[in-house]
């Protein structure tokens, strides 16, 4: 699979059911030696998106349940906030 391929997807928290971010609009951490997507850092947004808040989700490649055609499907339970 190709970072182009899962790009645009929404990524969607099954616990919560809540919509957490656009792949796109995330930073990744990847593992230098093995080039591995370890996980995807979410920024927060308020006031529609528009102005960036200093927190961060940080989603562990683990908790990924899903790749479907339209979305990401993860399992918060292991989610780090406050990162930034």
């Amino acid at each position: 699979m190709r970072l182009r391929d899962i790009s645009g997807k929404e990524i969607i928290d099954v616990k919560q059911g809540i919509k957490l971010g656009v792949l796109g609009q995330t930073d990744l951490e990847i593992n230098e030696q093995t080039g591995q997507i370890e996980a995807f850092i979410i920024p927060s947004y308020k006031w529609f998106g528009l102005k960036k808040e200093e927190d961060e989700s940080l989603i562990r490649w683990r908790n990924i349940k899903v790749i479907g055609e339209d979305m990401i499907v993860v399992e918060s339970e292991d989610f780090t906030e406050g990162k930034g």
